[in-house]
């Protein structure tokens, strides 16, 4: 169960890295640019950690598939990005994946 809070750290400091680089302004202001750093480092020791249990495709595929939707879920409503019909259903796409590969898959470490 450990690897599985690992894997949420990762994809949640993840976001806070994505979701920062807009507000560095190209690597321009401190404490922004230091948040992006920060947040990456501790994806990717967190994503590493994972790995020990996880078979890499489907950490992957969970980590990259959760950060994009929650990164779009993230501008749209705290950067006022817009979503259509299409990227809406996508992510559903996206999401069901991720439900697909928890639920069904023997690849994963439950």
């Amino acid at each position: 169960m450990k690897n599985w809070l690992f894997l949420s750290i990762a994809i949640i400091a993840e976001v806070i890295a994505t979701s920062s680089l807009k507000s560095s302004e190209g690597f321009t202001k401190v404490l922004p640019s230091m948040m992006v750093v920060i947040g990456y480092g501790v994806a990717f020791y967190f994503l590493s950690l994972t790995l020990k249990t996880i078979p890499v495709g489907i950490a992957y595929a969970i980590w990259s598939g959760s950060g994009i939707v929650l990164i779009s879920l993230i501008g749209w409503l705290a950067l006022g990005q817009k979503l259509d019909m299409a990227s809406a259903f996508g992510m559903g796409l996206i999401v069901a994946g991720v439900v697909i590969i928890n639920v069904f898959s023997n690849a994963t470490a439950h």
